[in-house]
């Protein structure tokens, strides 16, 4: 990773300008080639150092529901119960915790019922109960992390 590299991540953690061709007004920001920008992109993405670059929407305002859960999944059978989660498409991730709930991940539904239904499927598929965590406020963090 680079100089250019660095400045892109840490421009791109404040946002993108609201114009049709935002990775133009980036590159002008930046001062390089709206190409530059976009490559760049591409090989940060490929290469793993960002997992998503993507619009952040409250899925809830446009009628939809998703909440953060939990399994207690024997060591023995982790990758497994992974692999079935990551099949799914409305789980957004999942990740190792250290803790007897080692297992969280969020789903993401068109709705309640979907959300529940979800849930019980994946009760059903995997023989483990499912801590059910939905938020109950919403807090805005502007999280900045300087690369």
């Amino acid at each position: 990773m680079d100089d250019l590299d660095r400045r892109l991540i840490n421009r791109l953690q404040r946002g993108l300008p609201l114009v049709r061709q935002p990775w133009r007004q980036v590159a002008e920001e930046l001062h390089c080639r709206p190409s530059d920008v976009l490559d760049r992109l591409y090989d940060l993405l490929e290469d793993g150092v960002l997992t998503r670059m993507g619009p952040m929407f409250d899925i809830e305002r446009l009628g939809g529901a998703f909440t953060l859960a939990a399994l207690a999944v024997p060591e023995a059978q982790f990758e497994a119960v992974a692999a079935q989660l990551n099949a799914l498409p409305q789980v957004a991730h999942n990740y190792r915790r250290d803790h007897r709930w080692n297992m969280w991940f969020v789903l993401a539904c068109a709705s309640q019922a979907e959300l529940a239904a979800t849930l019980s499927r994946i009760e059903a598929l995997t023989g483990l109960a499912a801590l059910n965590l939905p938020k109950e406020h919403t807090y805005h963090v502007g999280l900045y992390l300087p690369v």
